[in-house]
């Protein structure tokens, strides 16, 4: 099968991570030696993905003069450029809706903001996805200590749940800002409409249409300059 394309999430202005992100995105923030979001490029490229949108809002000049076209990269970079065409940030679902027309019929989406150097970009994964009637599957990790109590619970058949819904004894775990989606996941989301993913999520729980798997390789979300601080001290 041909590689789904990539949508990475960059149009965040980074609140807790200021005064950093007064002048450069959280993406373009360097982690042992190169900006966050290059190692998300470089792991998409390593895996076969060829076709990778970055959506962006806060400082997004800076991404196109410093990663340019992908080329380097043997990737086709486009942009989603949200305060140019909408004066802002237009939250997950919101950017993934205005994204569409550059994705197709099912695509990765990961967040610019996360360290996650081990995860694979597995077309095997993609392919089951694509065959399943799931409108979403997204990758769990072990609870942090910034979110101890979970985002979702998940199955032993891999099923996505409402922690409140999910049968007791069902163990929760932390969302990674990876995952694979259909456009079904932001229907009835117009472009340009800001609107937050937790929602759509929530409704394909509803319809039993989103899957999940729990991944336990390294995975920092770099939400702090403490976190970046560790991170980069880390040989």
């Amino acid at each position: 099968m041909s590689h789904l394309p990539a949508l990475i999430l960059a149009a965040g202005r980074g609140e807790r991570m200021r005064p950093l992100t007064d002048t450069t995105p959280k993406p373009l923030l360097v982690v042992q030696g190169k900006p966050l979001i290059v190692w998300h490029l470089e792991a998409l490229a390593r895996d076969g993905v060829r076709d990778v949108v970055i959506n962006t809002a806060h400082l997004e000049d800076q991404f196109p003069a410093m990663l340019g076209d992908g080329s380097r990269w043997g990737l086709r970079i486009r942009y989603s450029m949200e305060d140019r065409d909408h004066g802002g940030a237009l939250e997950t679902a919101g950017g993934m809706a205005q994204a569409l027309p550059l994705l197709g019929e099912a695509f990765w989406v990961l967040a610019g903001d996360v360290f996650v150097p081990g995860f694979r970009f597995e077309a095997s994964a993609a392919q089951a996805f694509v065959e399943s009637p799931d409108w979403g599957r997204m990758w769990l990790v072990p609870n942090p200590a910034h979110v101890p109590q979970g985002d979702f619970a998940l199955t032993l058949e891999g099923r996505v749940q409402r922690k409140d819904l999910a049968a007791a004894g069902t163990p929760a775990y932390t969302y990674s800002t990876i995952g694979l989606y259909r456009p079904e996941m932001v229907a009835g989301i117009q472009p340009g409409e800001k609107a937050a993913l937790r929602p759509c999520l929530e409704r394909a729980i509803d319809a039993q249409r989103l899957s999940g798997q729990l991944y336990t390789g390294p995975w920092v979300d770099v939400g702090t300059p403490e976190r970046l601080a560790q991170l980069n001290a880390t040989p």
